[in-house]
């Protein structure tokens, strides 16, 4: 069979979440390809919790493994702050207002069971190659090959780098662009997405079994003019994290230190006094951790997704940061964009192969629709993930927050929810019913109200409230700019 007569072939690079779920949604498309992982095994016991939101499920509904992923979980139930010494000073149910907004709970769970539920839950797990390490990718007019460690090549029409936030296939990417057309990929780009663009952060990630006295399944952020906690119960596991600013920036080339078991020790042993709640401390609950690591948190949104027969989907394109959960959805979110396009590309060619200039018009589309959003989200997160970095965020973590109403607070939220995309060419069945519509509804159709959410239906809202929240999401943005929810 020549190469003309051989079906459309992605080469999808990174067995992780983006990976796993774009060989889920490319066999949903038909397209052949296969998945390829440079370690041995799939789903490591490493990592802490992974959040999926509404629009998360939603997509997983239609590849047909929500069931499954479901299993075991409970949706979390309250949300607290407190202030160092332990006094709670909010308690919200802005996850129940979640569920309220768009039928589907919310779901917590160990990443590395969500990534073992993808790859378990694959119609076809020969599609998955471990131990695939890449050497070279090699564009030509009418193909690509990726030559791995051992010798061997893979043969396809493109790549799709799914390998995270030091990516491979994106360092092929820029140099394949910079040869073609010089200057393309700025050093601004390359050091957007591997430092942190107000200041960089480090945290301490643990695991532990439940831990009852602190409770079964509420989320609780404690803010320090150090340090930040974030920890989410479940009845089964515990997922802490504390945040640390370092003290210099890590910008591209230079890579990030590699923490040691030892580091993270010294780490705990500094915030060892500080109380979680009225009756625990972190040390206790460090005593009783399963695993742990220390890890950066890189977080930008390039501008160039593509190039040639090379894209990227996932953190390799975009990171955000994980307080609020949305980075594991939004990898899905683009390898479903991604999908989308390139079904309706093969439909529109009736399945032939397209040629280059074809396919990079289909990738250009695919980065035109993820791009804009994709800056929304970061910035959205990296708003809410300030702590008291400045005695002005300190303020309104401490007095403006707290007296916002719950749901205005899922308002918020359900605007970056309703707005998702999902699969266009996968039927929705039994999609559940909630407050707030969806932008995106049946394939080619949108919601007349395209996702927006009233607040004059969420209740009587007074103006201090409504200052409140313009305070929060604008004033704060003097050290980072934060996007409009409007």
């Amino acid at each position: 069979m020549s190469s003309t007569d051989s079906p459309f072939r992605v080469i999808v690079i990174g067995g992780g979440i983006a990976g796993l779920s774009a060989s889920h949604m490319l066999h949903k498309a038909g397209i052949d390809h296969i998945v390829l992982e440079r370690r041995s095994e799939i789903a490591r016991l490493e990592g802490g919790s992974m959040f999926i939101y509404p629009h998360g499920s939603r997509i997983l509904d239609q590849l047909g493994c929500l069931e499954t992923v479901q299993k075991g979980t409970v949706p979390p139930g309250r949300w607290f702050i407190r202030l160092p010494g332990g006094k709670k000073i909010l308690e919200s149910s802005f996850f129940s207002h979640i569920q309220q907004n768009h039928g589907y709970n919310m779901l917590i769970f160990e990443r590395p069971k969500f990534i073992r539920d993808l790859y378990e839950t694959l119609p076809d797990k020969t599609r998955v190659r471990t131990n695939a390490s890449v050497d070279a990718i090699r564009q030509d007019e009418n193909g690509v090959d990726v030559v791995l460690s051992n010798g061997e090549i893979e043969r396809g029409d493109l790549v799709l780098g799914c390998d995270g936030v030091y990516s491979t296939t994106r360092s092929a990417m820029w140099d394949a662009a910079n040869s073609a057309s010089p200057g393309m990929i700025t050093v601004k780009e390359k050091r957007s997405l591997l430092a942190a663009i107000s200041a960089d952060w480090y945290c301490l990630v643990f695991v532990t079994p439940g831990i009852p006295e602190l409770s079964e399944t509420d989320m609780t952020v404690i803010n320090t003019p150090e340090h930040s906690h974030l920890f989410t119960l479940t009845p089964k596991r515990g997922f802490f994290s504390v945040y640390f600013l370092l003290d210099k920036p890590c910008p591209w080339p230079k890579r990030a230190k590699r923490f040691t078991e030892q580091d993270a020790e010294e780490l705990a042993r500094s915030v060892a006094d500080h109380p979680l709640s009225d009756t625990v401390m972190f040390g206790e609950v460090w005593e009783r951790r399963l695993r742990s690591s220390v890890i950066h948190l890189e977080e930008g949104v390039l501008d160039h997704w593509y190039h040639g027969r090379i894209a990227l989907a996932g953190d390799s394109a975009h990171k955000v940061m994980p307080n609020m959960g949305l980075g594991g959805n939004s990898s899905i979110e683009s390898v479903a964009v991604l999908t989308n396009h390139l079904h309706q590309m093969l439909v529109d060619n009736n399945w032939k192969k397209p040629s280059s200039s074809k396919l990079e018009e289909t990738l250009a589309a695919y980065q035109e629709e993820r791009v804009g959003r994709m800056k929304h989200i970061f910035k959205f997160s990296s708003s809410m993930s300030q702590g008291w970095k400045t005695p002005w965020y300190k303020f309104l973590s401490t007095w403006i927050l707290p007296v916002i109403p719950d749901k205005l607070l899922a308002a918020e939220m359900s605007k970056i929810v309703s707005g998702a995309p999902k699969l266009d060419f996968v039927e929705l069945k039994n999609l559940p019913s909630g407050r707030v519509p969806w932008k995106y509804l049946e394939s080619g159709k949108r919601s007349t109200e395209a996702g927006a959410v009233s607040t004059n239906k969420l209740g009587g809202l007074s103006l201090v409230t409504a200052l409140g929240v313009a305070f929060y999401y604008y004033y704060g943005a003097r050290s980072l700019p934060l996007i409009s929810l409007s």
